[in-house]
């Protein structure tokens, strides 16, 4: 193992902290001394590359090459730039990764690298001999073989490595092979679990299970989002499943203005007669028992149970979403119809049936309309 000098050290450990523009001027000042150090021209080529300067970085790379050929962080370098510089890209890494393999055939690294600039370049030549638009996933798996080969042989040689493992899914996952692609994800997790996208992944996988009740599928989305708190996707899903939550409370508000129609038997049934009016007071108030024991079962003690990010959410999305206000006021129209149908001594059905419709009909017609926004 080739002895770095203490400059190129203490650069690495700047680099280690993301501190470039620090590592860059100490290893700048190595070089000055000894042009012929291919480290120091390896690590201010990372310099360049981490601050977005990849033709200063694919010349710091050159450099690099023309000391030491054979130089195998010299060669990731180069692949690794080439895929960063305009007009360039993993079809010109692919030769260079080739012989980085060559140079060390036991470093993970590098195959995983070959794998994926194999993989995509392959897509793109099939892409370019057959003129499709589209590749389906048998045709991806047909072209992703030799990708699929490397993919594997980084994973033997680095199993505990989590980009090892995100190239094999994404070639699995493109060629058509859930199964193994689901393997590879609950194994990322395993070695990160607070991976994003793959904690994305499998949690709307598990949410969206047959027999997930939406209030289900919020616990999953707000653990998830606990583990990664910055995956705007698991947001999202956080969202579209505290909504379907909030959507659930017109259905209760409504299940009330069924029964107060009831009560007064506002509708004439043939064969039945329909109840005097005005009701009691006693009836009147009695309404109010089945009223709240429809609330406290069906919202409050349900509103209780979740996880403290989804009820967090939950005052969250309200002061966020225009649709989420407008639920929660449909709700209350439509209890406020409820309580007006049931607690006023009516004398006559007119009025009461015309209220039932007002608070019938808008709130169901935006359930209708807004399934999507639950999709």
């Amino acid at each position: 193992m080739t002895t770095l000098h203490p400059a190129v050290e203490q650069a690495q450990a700047l680099i280690d902290l993301e501190r470039y523009e620090q590592a860059q001027a100490l290893l700048g000042r190595r070089l000055a001394e000894d042009p012929g150090d291919v480290r120091a021209w390896v690590k201010i080529g990372y310099c360049h590359l981490n601050t977005e300067q990849p033709q200063q970085a694919l010349e710091a790379a050159d450099e690099a090459l023309e000391l030491a050929p054979e130089d195998y962080g010299a060669l990731i370098l180069r692949a690794r730039t080439l895929c960063d510089t305009p007009g360039r890209g993993w079809l010109e890494a692919e030769p260079v990764l080739r012989e980085a393999v060559r140079v060390d055939p036991h470093h993970w690294f590098g195959y995983a690298l070959l794998a994926d600039a194999v993989w995509r370049a392959s897509l793109v030549r099939y892409a370019k001999a057959t003129g499709a638009a589209k590749v389906s996933t048998r045709e991806v798996d047909s072209v992703s073989r030799e990708a699929a080969d490397l993919a594997m042989e980084a994973l033997r040689l680095g199993p505990e490595e989590v980009y090892a493992h995100e190239i094999a899914w994404r070639i699995a996952s493109y060629s058509g092979n859930e199964t193994v692609a689901d393997q590879l994800e609950r194994a990322i997790l395993q070695i990160n679990p607070n991976h994003p996208e793959a904690l994305a992944r499998q949690t709307r996988k598990a949410a969206g299970a047959q027999g997930v009740t939406a209030s289900e599928a919020a616990d999953l989305y707000a653990d998830a989002l606990a583990a990664a708190p910055d995956s705007p996707s698991m947001q999202r899903e956080l969202d579209r499943a505290t909504y379907r939550l909030l959507r659930g409370t017109r259905w209760l508000a409504l299940l009330c203005l069924a029964l107060a129609g009831t009560m007064l038997d506002l509708f004439a049934v043939e064969g039945e007669v329909q109840r005097d009016l005005p009701l009691s007071l006693g009836q009147r108030l009695w309404f109010l028992v089945p009223m709240t024991a429809i609330w406290i079962f069906g919202a409050l003690l349900r509103y209780r149970r979740r996880r403290a990010g989804v009820r967090l959410n939950v005052l969250s999305l309200i002061r966020r979403g225009l649709w989420a206000r407008v639920t929660l006021a449909q709700g209350a129209w439509a209890m406020l119809c409820a309580l007006l149908i049931a607690e006023i001594p009516w004398t006559d059905r007119a009025v009461p049936q015309v209220i039932f419709w007002a608070g019938l009909v808008p709130t169901f017609a935006t359930i209708w309309f807004d399934r999507r926004m639950t999709r």
